[in-house]
């Protein structure tokens, strides 16, 4: 794991960036970029899906799908953290069609969601930027705004760590944590 940057953001609230596999952390929730189905599919979701059991696929046929931008909450299963947050990102298509708006509710809804359930610490993927194609660096500044915007009303939130696959994507979020005040 590569060493993260860091930035306090409320008095004791963190945002780290990680190179890390998202279902190998030992968190209160991690995030899943989540197809409207919800029964698992390509990239991230395909990983966790796996790594969590088919109990995960089960509890996911209950909650009837997600729409894009909403959360929705199930256990982690097999996996070291105690809850999964499902979240449907945009599909982009150029940027005029709401993809922002849609992005940074996935983030917002994600967190409000965690925090109603007592969540401490989160681990949040980088949403849409996969199969879904939204370009890395807008979904980035999306992505930490939209959590800085929203952890200051949040109660039980302490760390958020954005989770990385490459170093190229690391650095990507280093480097924009840095340009927002971290």
């Amino acid at each position: 794991m590569t060493e993260p940057l860091s930035g306090n953001i409320a008095m004791s609230v963190e945002l780290k960036a990680i190179q890390a596999d998202i279902t190998s952390l030992s968190v209160d929730a991690i995030v899943n970029a989540a197809n409207s189905s919800l029964l698992g599919g390509s990239g991230v979701d395909g990983a966790i899906h796996r790594a969590a059991g088919p109990e995960l696929f089960d509890a996911c046929k209950r909650l009837n799908g997600c729409a894009i931008g909403e959360a929705k909450l199930t256990d982690g299963f097999n996996l070291p953290s105690r809850y999964i947050i499902h979240t449907v990102g945009p599909v982009w298509r150029g940027g005029n069609n709401g993809e922002a708006e849609l992005l940074a509710s996935c983030y917002r809804e994600s967190l409000i969601l965690a925090d109603t359930h007592e969540v401490k610490t989160i681990a949040f993927p980088a949403i849409s930027t996969g199969v879904y194609k939204y370009p890395k660096q807008q979904a980035a500044q999306i992505a930490i705004e939209t959590i800085q915007s929203t952890i200051s009303g949040l109660i039980n939130c302490r760390t958020v760590f954005f989770v990385c696959f490459s170093a190229e994507d690391l650095a990507l979020y280093n480097a924009t944590l840095g340009t927002h005040g971290n």
